[in-house]
């Protein structure tokens, strides 16, 4: 390979899908390797919905983002999700549970437009998928939710989360996410992001952190890690499973043999994860 060639592609990492693994590598195998159906839940479909209303409100004027702009892009944007998907049809059991759900949807948009005013902000990109080969071959790839650029050129990364701010124990967890993103544009652009924000609209709070180069190299040797643990996973198909309190909202109960059920064979592929662009799931947005 000549000195410019770039690495072979070994394999592909999104933060969401190391995040499963961190949390139950049979979590992962279940939906990277096996690629079982999952039933869309209506906390993963209002993030889904949440999310296109904020990249679509930026499409507006600056003086017309409004509380109001916003919560009238709501019915158009279920309407394409549905258009997309229409399993989402069947989230609801009746128009009341329906009216609920979307009127969290607006209460969601309300905390946001307490946390930052978009009148004054205008994004250099949004829903940005990004995506850089490591020297190992391992390609990690992601879209985010945000990226502004100051006048000064330092780069802020902003995340917009549906769930409510994690306690301390679990703050570690979101930020990874984060630092992946930075990686990720820091070996595309060669630039260290000035500053890592997540938005949380279940509950109003900003979690902010400015990296530097000496987190994002130890974000990559993780991601190696996890992708080392990942191999020999593949190579000896043991995914053990890991009991945690995420447990209560996973779709494979019945197939885990921590609540007595049997995963079935394991099938002979590489990763699913490892298409450039792939879209992405409602299990992202939350």
């Amino acid at each position: 390979m000549s000195v410019s060639e770039p690495p072979a592609i070994i394999g592909s990492l999104s933060p969401s899908r190391a995040g499963d693994f961190m949390t139950c590598p049979l979590l992962y195998r279940f939906r990277v390797i096996d690629r079982l159906p999952e039933r869309p839940s209506p906390a993963a479909v209002r993030g889904t919905l949440v999310h296109a209303v904020l990249e679509r409100l930026y499409d507006l004027p600056a003086a017309e983002r409004t509380v109001a702009a916003a919560q009238a892009l709501l019915d158009p944007q279920w309407a394409r999700l549905l258009e997309q998907s229409p399993e989402y049809a069947t989230l609801f059991e009746d128009d009341t549970e329906h009216d609920r759900w979307i009127g969290q949807a607006r209460q969601m948009l309300e905390r946001y437009f307490a946390l930052e005013d978009p009148q004054r902000l205008e994004p250099a990109q949004r829903e940005l998928y990004v995506e850089a080969v490591l020297d190992s071959g391992l390609m990690l790839r992601g879209y985010i939710d945000r990226v502004d650029v100051a006048p000064t050129g330092d780069v802020r990364v902003v995340d917009y989360k549906t769930g409510s701010a994690p306690g301390r124990d679990f703050e570690a967890k979101a930020l990874f996410q984060m630092k992946f993103y930075a990686l990720v544009l820091w070996r595309l652009r060669g630039t260290v992001p000035r500053l890592l924000q997540l938005m949380y609209l279940g509950n109003g709070e900003i979690v902010r952190y400015a990296p530097d180069e000496g987190d994002l190299r130890a974000t990559e040797r993780k991601v190696q890690a996890l992708w080392e643990a990942i191999e020999r996973s593949l190579t000896t198909r043991e995914w053990r499973a890991r009991r945690s309190r995420l447990c209560d909202w996973c779709d494979y109960q019945e197939l885990c043999p921590e609540f007595g059920g049997t995963p079935p064979p394991v099938p002979d592929r590489r990763p699913g994860d490892t298409v450039r662009g792939a879209r992405r799931a409602a299990t992202d947005e939350l």
